[in-house]
């Protein structure tokens, strides 16, 4: 798979509009392009997958060891020419702060990736040089093949790229200048949705446009090709022998999804079925289980709450034993009741006892290996998943089914709901990280109609 990995020294350098851009500018010439996001974030990859109608998923090394992360990277390209990658954060930024464990880097190791570097030049002029020096020289092999400057002219941008290339014998394949229509706004969880911003679609078009003038889009692919083959050992991935149905809320405010979660579901034998919290007026029949994800319902909670008729759908159906995992937002939903963005408490479904409210930051925020305390929808007690908390929101009964323990830290927490027909709470789950678990999952929506496993 000829790839390449889009990184940055730092966070706010502008990697997301430049990546969509790249993709873009790819696309044109008539190439088909699948898209990675490093790491937990769920927002990059809607742009990537939304926006550009690429395929898109995430690649992390805290969630899955090396042959899994080349696995999806593998599985999820098929049928592309090539693969654009997108980083996280700086480029050495992993777990803790002090380490480079699921960082961007970490990534382009597992992959073999070539990397290209996006430098935020504003304010610096030769500095950004040896800048560029000591983030290849830090590891060995740092992959880094080349740099985009960003946030510069045309004359800044000449008179550097001789030095740089001269000195550090990496190729420099152009600039992007400042141009505050090429930015993306954020909120307290992120970038903000796609669907948000308005005529995106042209301003990534314009921003494709713009860089093929400024940016050796050939060469970013040529070099996308030097990438070498890289072996792995695929997981096993069991099977059920008839398929089960499983109603996964997604509209706009439900989208916080891993990609990866959903097709390994359906390479399992489960049918995805999508329904809409927001707009539809009751669940979808004949369901074997059921998944809420996470998103924004703090920002529609008032259409949530006034869709009453949703609400006492979803009660009945959970109420009646139908498996469910909820996550995050999906959590939020089906607690008692949920204050708004705006400060206001709006009833929700009432199947989980509870009063979910703001904070004034954010709360347990960071990887966490989940730990099930008791026997849930997942298997018997002690199953384990890898996964994430990031919300500014919390509640007065979180649960205490399972345990959030931090990597490279003795901090841990009660995390989550958890019983024979649920597993309900803030953490998301990578269900890569824990696939035996995942089948139980289906295995157990699948004894409710009487299916049988092989």
């Amino acid at each position: 798979m000829n790839r390449i990995l889009l990184a940055a020294p730092k966070s706010g350098s502008g990697k997301t509009f430049i990546t969509c851009g790249i993709i873009q500018a790819i696309m044109n010439k008539k190439l088909k392009v699948s898209a990675f996001k490093c790491g937990p974030d769920y927002i990059d990859p809607m742009f990537h997958a939304k926006i550009l109608g690429t395929k898109t998923g995430n690649l992390d090394t805290y969630f899955c060891d090396d042959d899994t992360v080349n696995y999806i990277l593998n599985d999820s390209s098929k049928g592309c020419d090539i693969a654009v990658i997108e980083g996280v954060m700086g480029y050495y930024d992993g777990m803790g702060g002090i380490s480079d464990k699921a960082s961007t880097y970490d990534v382009a190791r597992a992959t073999g990736t070539p990397v290209v570097l996006i430098v935020d030049c504003r304010g610096m002029s030769l500095s950004i040089v040896p800048i560029i020096k000591g983030l290849m020289d830090y590891k060995e092999n740092s992959f880094i093949s080349g740099v985009i400057l960003n946030r510069t002219t045309y004359h800044m941008y000449a008179r550097l790229k001789g030095v740089i290339e001269e000195s550090l014998g990496i190729k420099v394949f152009g600039y992007i200048p400042d141009v505050r229509e090429f930015t993306i706004e954020s909120r307290h969880l992120g970038l903000i949705m796609p669907h948000e911003i308005k005529n995106l679609k042209e301003k990534i078009d314009s921003m494709a446009k713009r860089l093929v003038e400024t940016v050796d889009i050939n060469g970013i692919i040529k070099t996308a090709e030097t990438a070498k083959d890289m072996p792995f050992s695929p997981p096993h991935i069991p099977k059920l022998d008839k398929k089960v149905r499983i109603g996964v809320a997604m509209d706009n405010v439900f989208c916080f999804y891993y990609n990866e979660n959903l097709t390994i579901m359906e390479k399992m034998g489960a049918e995805i079925v999508p329904f809409s919290p927001l707009m539809d007026k009751a669940m979808p029949d004949g369901l074997d289980g059921v998944i809420f994800g996470g998103g924004y319902p703090e920002l529609f909670s008032k259409e949530l709450s006034e869709n009453r008729h949703m609400l006492k759908s979803v009660k009945e159906t959970l109420e009646g034993g139908t498996p469910v995992f909820a996550e995050c937002g999906g959590f939020m939903y089906l607690s008692d009741m949920l204050e708004s963005a705006r400060g206001i408490n709006y009833n929700m479904a009432g199947f989980i006892k509870g009063h979910c409210y703001k904070t004034e930051q954010l709360n347990r925020f960071g990887y966490a290996e989940i730990r099930i305390e008791r026997p849930s929808i997942f298997g018997s007690e002690k199953t384990v998943f890898k996964g994430h908390e990031f919300h500014y929101w919390d509640s007065t009964n979180n649960g205490d089914g399972a345990v959030a323990v931090k990597p490279m830290s003795e901090k841990s927490w009660n995390c989550a709901h958890a019983g024979e027909n649920m597993f309900a709470g803030f953490p998301h789950l990578y269900f890569y990280s824990n696939i035996k678990a995942v089948y139980n999952f289906l295995k157990k929506c699948g004894e409710r109609n009487g299916n049988s496993v092989l």
